[in-house]
């Protein structure tokens, strides 16, 4: 299994890390986890449960952290001693030390795949298995776009009772889809034709008798790949640089207080009441 925060114990004795840590400097705390634990500024967002666009606030500097149950929430993500804890000015953990898999699964990361490839199985054979099918993505051609996407098939296949699903694509026509079309090096014609190819195939499985498909198109620029099969999410995201198939893959479970779960939930059901219906 892979280990999503698996940080040194001798980073925290370092002056640097608990001068930054005595002064709450979470700037030169990111910095450094990064720097001697090498973790993106990605992941460092998914253990702390901050998401992309915080932490990269608190990496430039552009956001500062007074909040004790946001460091405290820190602190948990990346499995603090209590001696880094005290510095911050928090309390002992509660209860046993755990180690960084317990702590992950804890929060709600079960496991996390380097990239689709590596996940694609596993999420196939859920997919097979699942009643309600949540989609986020931009242009979903390798999820369910193409006759050999990779959840076309078991979400067409014969069942006793229909999958109900819901697509969320990227509006082809919003400034976002030019913009993300610019990130990754695509003409705008080009990518939003993919869009375009992608909603038509959607629309001929409209009267499939096996799958209730809905889909609805969102103009906000693309951070979050979401794939929901009943309570199981696996979550990537889209950067300047990489699209959501190529980038590591965290399998969410739903659990008591688990924020990462219920957050990503929340988010798919507030964007798509927010989106355009269009079948």
């Amino acid at each position: 299994m892979f280990v999503p925060v698996d940080l040194p114990d001798d980073l925290w004795g370092r002056d640097t890390m608990r001068q930054a840590l005595a002064a709450r400097d979470m700037t030169a705390v990111f910095r450094l986890v990064q720097q001697y634990g090498g973790l993106t500024q990605s992941r460092i967002g998914i253990a702390t449960g901050l998401g992309q666009g915080r932490t990269n606030e608190i990496f430039n500097g552009k956001r500062k952290i007074a909040s004790i149950e946001v460091l405290e929430r820190i602190a948990d993500g990346l499995g603090m001693p209590d001696r880094a804890r005290h510095l911050l000015g928090l309390a002992p953990a509660i209860g046993e030390p755990e180690d960084s898999q317990a702590q992950a699964a804890r929060i709600g990361i079960t496991r996390v795949f380097a990239s689709q490839a590596s996940a694609a199985k596993e999420i196939r054979d859920a997919a097979w298995q699942a009643s309600k099918v949540d989609l986020l993505a931009v242009r979903a051609l390798g999820l369910i776009g193409l006759n050999d996407s990779l959840l076309r098939e078991p979400l067409t296949a014969d069942r006793p009772e229909p999958v109900k699903a819901r697509v969320l694509l990227l509006d082809p026509d919003s400034p976002a889809a030019a913009h993300r079309a610019q990130e990754i090096g695509e003409s705008t014609e080009s990518f939003t034709a993919g869009i375009r190819l992608s909603i038509t195939r959607l629309r001929e499985l409209t009267d499939h008798q096996h799958l209730d498909l809905n889909v609805a198109l969102y103009s906000t620029l693309p951070t979050w790949r979401i794939i929901r099969l009943d309570d199981l999410i696996y979550l990537s995201m889209f950067n300047s640089t990489t699209e959501g198939h190529q980038s590591s893959i965290y399998r969410l479970t739903a659990a008591q207080y688990n924020m990462l779960h219920v957050g990503f939930t929340r988010q798919y059901d507030d964007l798509w009441t927010t989106a355009d219906r269009l079948i």
